[in-house]
């Protein structure tokens, strides 16, 4: 009974997922999907990464569906801002994302990311499939025993639901608004808080 449930749960996450908004994901490719606040920021450093195909701001974890930002904003809605990372598992694997993703976020507090607060800003991994679960669980084990800070690690990891894509202006804002967006981060105090946490291994 309690495997039927589990595959009848999975079944119902790939329903969700087909009934968000649409994003083709090519054949042979991947998803993935962290939250680690503000999604401008999360977007750079999987673009980085050779075999990331593409990454797409938007908000899931919640109950809204079709969320506008502002909704999301209010922190009303549940969902939190995330990045979904299409990726050719030939070229990265989903142990590589997950190391990029710690070193990008503050994985020690809960519904907060350097100067943002709210649970639209927490951080988390919604995986989409047990090879993803166990994976992230993995992932964090590690990291409590080698991590180079005392605070414990909060982040949570979930099973995915209905990804929603953020409108268009927040696709790609780095590059699109780089001098605003340097002047946000910078602002935000992220860089700094990373380097407190991670030292040379800290995402910028």
């Amino acid at each position: 009974m309690k495997r039927f449930t589990l595959f009848a749960a999975m079944m119902s996450f790939a329903a969700m997922v087909l009934a968000a908004p649409p994003q083709a994901v090519p054949a042979g490719q991947k998803v993935a999907i962290f939250a680690g606040g503000c999604f401008w920021c999360m977007e750079p450093p999987f673009d980085k990464l050779p075999g990331v195909t593409a990454t797409i701001s938007g908000y899931t974890g919640g109950r809204t569906a079709n969320p506008t930002y502002e909704q999301v904003s209010s922190g009303s809605t549940g969902h939190a801002e995330a990045v979904q990372v299409i990726y050719d598992p030939k070229k990265v694997t989903y142990e590589k994302l997950l190391e990029v993703f710690w070193v990008n976020i503050d994985p020690t507090v809960k519904d907060r990311q350097f100067c943002d607060g709210g649970n639209q800003y927490r951080t988390g991994i919604f995986y989409t499939d047990e090879a993803q679960r166990a994976a992230a669980v993995a992932s964090k084990a590690a990291l409590e025993k080698s991590k180079p800070f005392k605070e414990p690690i909060v982040t949570p990891i979930e099973m995915a639901s209905a990804f929603y894509p953020a409108e268009d202006y927040h696709q790609d804002y780095y590059m699109k608004n780089p001098v605003r967006y340097k002047f946000y981060r910078n602002g935000c105090g992220r860089d700094a808080r990373l380097s407190q946490l991670w030292g040379d291994k800290a995402g910028h």
